[in-house]
């Protein structure tokens, strides 16, 4: 067990942990919850089929521990917005310059946080098609969805992204760039 645990810790762990903390956008709940999900793989490892691979099937249990974080606090109310330590962890950047920083970390912050208000189907999957660059079928075998209802989601939540981007470019003044 040990073995299996430290190839999918070395292989996968950051990708997991990235996955989770675009979802819940919270670095220790990320973790707690990088935890369950290993906790979940090590306990059902030897109901693995190989079916799929093993970084689909690690991101199928991630997508249900997610799912399941989300389901809990819809029932205690005690949602996560995104804050400005959260912002600037995902913003670090290196070398541009200060007024190029500003906007840039703006139209970033702006679209995470309309990404609250896409459902949590569709932030499932812009995080997996264009954070973790997961293909469509890929995201289609950790969600265990046709790859029509990938696609159809992915066009509905750009849709309903754009639409509140512009609403809060509008409400902001700022040009849409």
């Amino acid at each position: 067990m040990k073995d299996i645990f430290q190839r999918f810790y070395d292989l996968y762990h950051h990708d997991l942990f990235q996955f989770l903390f675009y979802m819940v956008k919270n670095r220790e709940q990320a973790e707690d919850l990088v935890q369950e999900v290993y906790i979940k793989v090590l306990q059902s490892f030897d109901r693995f089929e190989g079916r799929s691979s093993e970084k689909t099937w690690l991101f199928s249990v991630a997508r249900h521990v997610a799912i399941d974080w989300f389901r809990k606090q819809k029932r205690t109310a005690d949602n996560h917005a995104i804050n400005e330590e959260t912002v600037r962890f995902l913003l670090r950047d290196e070398a541009p310059l200060p007024e190029e920083v500003a906007i840039q970390n703006e139209k970033i912050k702006m679209m995470y946080e309309c990404m609250e208000h896409c459902t949590v189907d569709q932030k499932l999957v812009l995080v997996l098609r264009y954070i973790q660059s997961f293909s469509i079928a890929e995201t289609a075998e950790i969600l265990g969805w046709t790859e029509s209802k990938v696609k159809t989601t992915q066009h509905r939540a750009l849709k309903v992204l754009k639409a509140l981007m512009e609403e809060a470019y509008a409400k902001e003044g700022m040009i849409n760039a």
